[in-house]
């Protein structure tokens, strides 16, 4: 692990220039020591001080450089503390390191301060705060520029990258702040074209996306989080109401073919970014319709299936075939592909059930279902399933209440959720649980069924285990433990497994395509690129990840669509910078969710508009609404607009 020199980071001072030791683990920077096979890290500057790992590289003329980047591509000029104060901040400093700088030059930089703090945004506020503290604690070189004594001596490389908190926590990395703003401006149109540069399904992650963007929000910490996927969701309803034409239009053609397995989230991203290429895509899909899971995985009161077609449609007409009813490995095998295309892409998701490794599930019993993923899908495609009056289903994740919900809207009177762990501990969405419990789900928590109570060959009732909670496990929750003697039955016609599921990869098994797999029966790929060891074969989505959300999906196949592009055109996959240092400023971390952040709150967030009480359960009718323009434009006022800029030395 890379010894640090010098940090500010987060307020805390360790400078060991003249002696001592710490390494980034013992400071928890999350740092790498390289970058790439450009060179090692000599520090990094950003938004909360300064880390240096190489004594030799000069703070000074990197602080010189950070401002320029920040004062000419980054700040916005919308406001003059920002617009002034970054300027005198860069030609104060350019006329240190060029030698013609004078002492009281330290006074005008610490005195801008105050000025700072009353910027529009957080962007100039925060990028100075690296210069206040190369001043403080590296005053000694800048007096020897001062004095004459010192020239500058710039790094090989510097790699800025522009995030923010928001949007290094959004797998798809959308530039939250900028769609809000244009927004709060009332600009529906401009915010859906950024939203769109990262995200071609605005329609479906504006309604089922976890959001976790806004746990990572800094209005959070004064009150709470701005709405930012319902905002999504404002913008992308927008188009459709006002019956508007999407503006994309792909570049002339390459010639190059590119095959795309699955009509997922992940294949829909991918897919579209390579069409604005230029190269002729088409997408085959197992199913009669778009969307993956999200068609036949997430029913229709939350995720009306005419909007994820629209958004399919909307990609679809840059060109794109899609041909439905094929299977990798039934119709087609994936050395055919790779003989007919340029490139393939994977996103055949995770539609295969995990078990629940309780007595009798595998012995074929009437009222057992085969997985919470495929009771959903025979009832979104209407196929023929009869859902009998008292239903129990298992589990505790957003599939899991999809289930009991559904089952009473497809005739269940008592439909029952059975979960080891308490409500606190579910992973669902807290506020899905919540609207189950207005629907009159039932809850049994602290329970773990133990072996399926069968009567000639038919499900009558599950036998669970009392359960009570341990140390915490891998997953940070606390593990539960079975109370000895416990046991008892709960009565039931129907038992819906729906614990998790696992990407069925049966289409690698009729040839040696080199693919490697995880433990995890998932897709490995390499180095950021989402390319497989199979050159030319690219995988993402659930089939890498393993069952996930829906806006991990769009990020992978966003980043697999980039990678490919360069594939296609330059013949070698690789990520650029701009993705290196997204990929680095993740793992960093953007948000810290300990910080002061100094102004007062009391703003409270803006909720759309929702169908209240039981009575929704008769049928799947969307139950949250559209919000109102006007009301999106109170909330988008919320936003505190926290750009960050973060910059490596290389040297």
């Amino acid at each position: 692990m890379s010894q640090v020199v010098f940090s500010s980071w987060g307020q805390n001072v360790v400078d060991n220039r003249r002696g001592g030791e710490a390494d980034l683990a013992s400071l928890k920077l999350k740092l790498p020591a390289t970058y790439l096979d450009q060179g090692k890290i000599g520090a990094f500057m950003g938004w909360d001080g300064i880390v240096l790992l190489n004594k030799e590289t000069d703070v000074v003329a990197m602080a010189a450089e950070y401002i320029q980047r920040v004062q000419e591509k980054y700040c916005c000029a919308k406001c003059s503390p920002g617009k002034r104060g970054t300027r005198v901040l860069q030609d104060t400093l350019a006329r240190i390191v060029a030698g013609k700088g004078r002492e009281a030059d330290l006074e005008t930089i610490e005195g801008l301060a105050s000025l700072l703090e009353n910027c529009k945004c957080t962007l100039c506020m925060t990028a100075a705060v690296p210069i206040f503290h190369s001043v403080k604690h590296f005053r000694d070189d800048y007096l020897a520029y001062i004095r004459g004594e010192k020239t500058a001596q710039p790094a090989k490389i510097y790699k800025e990258k522009l995030t923010a908190p928001c949007t290094d926590r959004c797998p798809a990395h959308i530039d939250i702040p900028a769609y809000v703003e244009e927004l709060k401006d009332f600009r529906p149109d401009e915010a859906l074209d950024t939203i769109r540069r990262n995200m071609p399904i605005p329609a479906v992650c504006g309604r089922v996306c976890p959001h976790p963007c806004e746990k990572a929000c800094r209005r959070a910490l004064v009150d709470e989080p701005v709405s930012i996927m319902v905002l999504k969701r404002v913008a992308a309803d927008h188009e459709w109401m006002h019956h508007k034409q999407p503006p994309m239009l792909a570049k002339p053609s390459t010639e190059k073919k590119v095959m795309v397995v699955g009509a997922g989230p992940a294949g829909l991203t991918c897919a579209y970014y390579l069409a604005l290429e230029g190269h002729k895509v088409k997408i085959i899909d197992m199913l009669s319709e778009p969307g993956g899971t999200v068609a036949v995985g997430i029913p229709d009161y939350r995720m009306p299936r005419h909007l994820l077609q629209r958004d399919a449609d909307v990609i679809a007409a840059l060109g794109i075939e899609i041909e439905y009813g094929v299977k990798l490995g039934r119709d087609v095998s994936l050395k055919q592909l790779k003989e007919q295309y340029d490139a393939v892409f994977l996103g055949t998701g995770a539609f295969k059930s995990k078990p629940m490794g309780v007595e009798g599930e595998d012995q074929g019993y009437d009222g057992f279902s085969t997985g919470g993923i495929h009771y959903l899908r025979a009832v979104a495609l209407g196929e023929p399933i009869v859902t009998p009056k008292r239903v129990i289903v298992v589990g505790g994740g957003n599939t899991a209440i999809d289930c009991v919900r559904v089952a009473l809207r497809e005739g269940a009177e008592d439909s029952i959720l059975v979960y080891r762990r308490t409500r606190k501990e579910m992973p669902a969405e807290p506020y899905e649980v919540d609207d189950a419990e207005e629907e009159n789900v039932q809850f049994e928590f602290l329970r773990n069924p133990t072996r399926l109570v069968t009567e000639n060959n038919k499900v009558v009732g599950v036998e669970v285990i009392k359960m009570e909670l341990g140390e915490p496990d891998a997953s940070g929750r606390r593990s539960p433990q079975p109370v000895p003697g416990s046991e008892y039955v709960i009565p039931c016609d129907l038992v819906i497994p729906a614990i998790g599921q696992d990407p069925d990869l049966s289409y690698l098994e009729d040839g040696d395509y080199g693919i490697n797999q995880t433990r995890w029966n998932s897709i490995v790929t390499k180095g950021g690129t989402m390319m497989t060891d199979n050159a030319g074969v690219f995988a993402g989505g659930d089939c890498e990840y393993g069952a996930m959300t829906v806006v991990v999906a769009v990020g992978h196949g966003r980043r697999a669509a980039q990678a490919m592009n360069r594939y296609l055109m330059e013949g070698k996959a690789y990520i650029t910078d701009d993705e290196i240092l997204e990929d680095m400023l993740s793992n960093f971390g953007v948000f810290d969710k300990q910080e002061n952040v100094g102004i007062a709150g009391g703003l409270h967030r803006e909720h759309q508009p929702k169908i209240d009480g039981a009575e929704r359960a008769r049928n799947y009718e969307e139950i949250e609404l559209a919000m109102p323009e006007s009301q999106a434009a109170r909330e988008a006022s919320r936003c505190l607009r926290c750009y960050r800029v973060g910059m490596v030395a290389l040297d």
